[in-house]
C-alpha cells in the first residue's frame, strides 16, 4: 500500500490526546538531558519539540514517512541546528540511520505499521546495548466502537490499515528482537470531542485518512459525517498499546 501523505497543518491544530500521550511517555523515559533519542514517526513534531527541551545537552533523530509532517516538524524547529537530524524513511522497511541513539520514542505510530516485528528490529539496531524504547499506540480492541459505526453505513473498517496488537504478541515480539525488561499493557484512554465540525475532522484527518483517499472527493464529506451520526456520543474508544523495553 502507498504510504499515507497526511495534511499537516490541520492535523496540528487538532485538540489531539496525541498531545497528552506523547508527554507521558517522553516521562517514562527517564531522559538525564545529553542523549541522543531516535522519534520514530516524529509527525509535525510536537513531541521532538518536547525533547529537545528537555535534552539542553542532547539531540534528536526524527523519522517520519510523510513529507508534509516533516515539513512542518522542520518549520516548527527551525533553528535546532545540529541538535535535530530528520529523516524522511518508510517504517515498514529495516531503518538504517548510521548512527546509534541513547533512547527510541514512538507515539501513535505502531498500528499504522503492519509488520511490528520488523520496526522493532529496526529500532533494536538504532539503540545502543541498555538504551530504552518506550511506545504508546493503539492496541488490541482499539477504537471497535469507532469501527462498528464505520460499518453502519457501508464503509472500510480498516483491517488493511491498522495493526493493533495484543500485549503477550507484542512481548514476544520485543524479546525476539533483542529487548529485555519488558513491560506492555493496554490501556482504555476514551478521547471526548464535540460534535459537529470538530468531531468530525477530526474523524476525517486522523482515523479515515487512508480510507478517504480512496473516495471521490464529493463523497467524503458525507460519509464522514454518516459515521459521525452512527456514534451515540462524540466519543473515539481508544485502547492504547504501551510499552517499554531495554535492548540487551
Amino acid at each position: 500500500m502507498e504510504l499515507l501523505e497526511w495534511d499537516a497543518g490541520v492535523y496540528d491544530a487538532l485538540p489531539l490526546p496525541h498531545k497528552m500521550w506523547g508527554a507521558k511517555t517522553i516521562e517514562r523515559l527517564g531522559l538525564t538531558g545529553s542523549e541522543t533519542v531516535l522519534d520514530i514517526g516524529a509527525g509535525t513534531g510536537r513531541d521532538a519539540e518536547r525533547l529537545l527541551e528537555a535534552l539542553p545537552t542532547g539531540r534528536v533523530i526524527a523519522v517520519d514517512g510523510s513529507r508534509q509532517m516533516l515539513d512542518q516538524l522542520r518549520s516548527r524547529l527551525a533553528g535546532e541546528g545540529d541538535r535535530l537530524r530528520v529523516v524522511q524513511a518508510d517504517l515498514r522497511e529495516p531503518l538504517e540511520l548510521g548512527e546509534t541513539a541513547d533512547a527510541a520514542l514512538s507515539v501513535a505510530t505502531l498500528h499504522w505499521l503492519p509488520d511490528h516485528e520488523v520496526v522493532f528490529r529496526s529500532v533494536a539496531a538504532a539503540l545502543r546495548p541498555g538504551g530504552r524504547f518506550v511506545a504508546e499506540a493503539g492496541g488490541f480492541g482499539n477504537i471497535a466502537r469507532f469501527r462498528r459505526a464505520v460499518a453502519a453505513v457501508g464503509g472500510d473498517t480498516g483491517a488493511q490499515f491498522w495493526n493493533f496488537a495484543g500485549v503477550e504478541e507484542t512481548r514476544a515480539r520485543l524479546t525476539a528482537a533483542g529487548f529485555n525488561e519488558v513491560d506492555v499493557r493496554l490501556v482504555d484512554d476514551p478521547a471526548r470531542l464535540e460534535r459537529g465540525e470538530q468531531l468530525e475532522t477530526f474523524i476525517a484527518t486522523v482515523l479515515l485518512g487512508a480510507q478517504l483517499r480512496e473516495m471521490a472527493p464529493a463523497d467524503r464529506r458525507p460519509f464522514v459525517h454518516a459515521v459521525a451520526e452512527q456514534l451515540p456520543e462524540p466519543v473515539i474508544d481508544y485502547v492504547r498499546l504501551q510499552l517499554s523495553a531495554v535492548r540487551g
